[in-house]
């Protein structure tokens, strides 16, 4: 009789708890997944946004992005990107995680200022570096000029455009990250520092011995999440540069929009958002696998 009453009980829990789950699990139907299988099936047409007809495509629009040099330039712009963005944000965020750390007056300020570039919009941040880097009357070419240096033309020179952009997306993102690291640095016991230093262990090796081994976690977080905002960037590319110059700064997702709904052409625009996805869903596995760990704490 308790078993009968126990397995009641446990469909009544289950009954309900379906029932909490059920509108996020149709938002999730409605707005993800769905859109997903359409975008899926439109990869395989040729379907145009101005025209009522579309025919199947096959694999077409697949071998066809494979051998455009536009589509391949921009993905290499893109992992040029993510290359230099993913060590440099993550050894800064490192930094100023272990530089907040440390208990001083005025900490809290710190916390603030570096924190502060996360809740501003990246259209707004992107608007603000557009006129700084302005060679005319940028506040930065103000400075260099003071200094007797040469101005610069971060928006306009194709050698230098995408250090603009790196700059500012380094500058918006670090404060969430560093926030991400003393969390992580924060959960690592004391008691596993006193011991170091008992075993005669200086600061230097304290930090690549107990640190770095415990933040693997920690890190391999932070480097996932920002391979997959590095590769997916679009916001700064579209109202920095849209591009430029002579396509310099043109991202695959920046691509995927322009052959979307400049080019109407979805079902090509489709077939390079999912070559992108397979692209980042491989670089995650990868990435979960290099930094697998057994250290508890």
């Amino acid at each position: 009789m308790r078993g009968y009453k126990s397995g009641i009980y446990d469909k009544q829990e289950m009954r309900a708890a379906f029932l909490f789950i059920l509108p996020a699990l149709l938002l999730l139907i409605l707005f993800i997944f769905y859109p997903m299988a359409r975008a899926l099936l439109i990869s395989f047409q040729n379907y145009n946004l101005i025209s009522a007809n579309t025919s199947p495509a096959g694999l077409a629009n697949y071998r066809q992005l494979f051998e455009d040099s536009s589509f391949l330039e921009s993905l290499g712009h893109s992992f040029y990107f993510a290359a230099v963005v993913i060590p440099l944000q993550t050894v800064i965020a490192l930094g100023l995680a272990l530089l907040v750390r440390r208990v001083f007056r005025g900490v809290g300020l710190f916390r603030t200022v570096y924190f502060l570039p996360v809740v501003v919009s990246f259209a707004i941040a992107s608007t603000i570096f557009k006129l700084i880097y302005n060679k005319d009357y940028g506040m930065l070419n103000v400075l260099l000029r003071g200094l007797g240096l040469p101005a610069w033309d971060f928006l306009s020179n194709p050698d230098i455009s995408m250090i603009g952009i790196i700059i500012l997306c380094i500058w918006k993102a670090m404060g969430f990250f560093m926030i991400v690291f003393l969390a992580g640095l924060n959960n690592i016991p004391d008691s596993l520092y006193e011991a170091a230093h008992v075993d005669g262990a200086g600061a230097v090796q304290q930090f690549f011995k107990v640190t770095l081994p415990l933040l693997k976690r920690t890190t391999a977080f932070v480097i996932i999440i920002t391979t997959m905002d590095a590769l997916k960037i679009f916001v700064p590319i579209y109202i920095t540069t849209s591009g430029g110059p002579a396509q310099s700064t043109s991202t695959v997702v920046f691509y995927i929009y322009e052959t979307a709904f400049k080019q109407m052409n979805m079902g090509y625009a489709s077939a390079a958002a999912f070559v992108l996805f397979a692209i980042v869903l491989v670089i995650s596995v990868i990435q979960l696998r290099l930094f697998r760990t057994d250290v508890e704490y």
